[in-house]
């Protein structure tokens, strides 16, 4: 959980220095809408992926449960991987919506920055072979969903909710 820590430190530290918020308006219910709203589109772009990329997305799950194994034989709970998918959705969404889409914003039109920090986002998501491929661009898509949650919604909280239930779903299917 160091990284997703360190994430977190660097993308609040750069959002808090820069002013950013991280809710222009907060209602729990918006989020809590906009944050299923996401998940449901996650999934729905995993079921896309499956669709027009089966062998790719075949390898790419042999690839998550040969680490799900490592992961349950290096001593890591489904406890622990519950607050790792939580670390790393609050790390991920603090850090690339956070800092750097309103960073591009500043910079650029909202068009560009969801684009660019998306681009990132698929950036530190590789893996190996064909399915690293796909996951990079599924990742892709995914950042721009997450960028549109915090876009649309004015909150990292939608994004983070959204993040989490995905990381939490793809960590118990690792562990299944």
């Amino acid at each position: 959980m160091g990284l997703e820590a360190l994430l977190t430190l660097v993308g609040g530290l750069w959002m808090w220095l820069a002013g950013y918020p991280f809710a222009t308006r907060l209602d729990l219910w918006e989020s809590v809408f906009w944050a299923v709203a996401g998940y449901v589109t996650l999934l729905a772009l995993e079921e896309l992926t499956e669709l027009f990329g089966p062998a790719g997305y075949d390898e790419l799950d042999r690839l998550m449960r040969s680490l799900g194994r490592a992961l349950r034989q290096s001593g890591l709970s489904y406890t622990a991987a519950v607050a790792l998918a939580l670390a790393s959705a609050v790390g991920e969404e603090t850090l690339f919506r956070g800092a750097l889409l309103n960073f591009f914003r500043s910079h650029l039109s909202p068009y560009w920055a969801l684009l660019l920090q998306a681009a990132l986002f698929a950036a530190g998501h590789p893996a190996p072979g064909r399915a690293g491929r796909l996951y990079v661009v599924w990742a892709f898509l995914a950042g721009l969903v997450f960028g549109g949650l915090y876009l649309i919604s004015g909150s990292l909280l939608p994004g983070i909710l959204a993040h989490f239930l995905y990381n939490a779903k793809g960590f118990y299917e690792m562990y299944d």
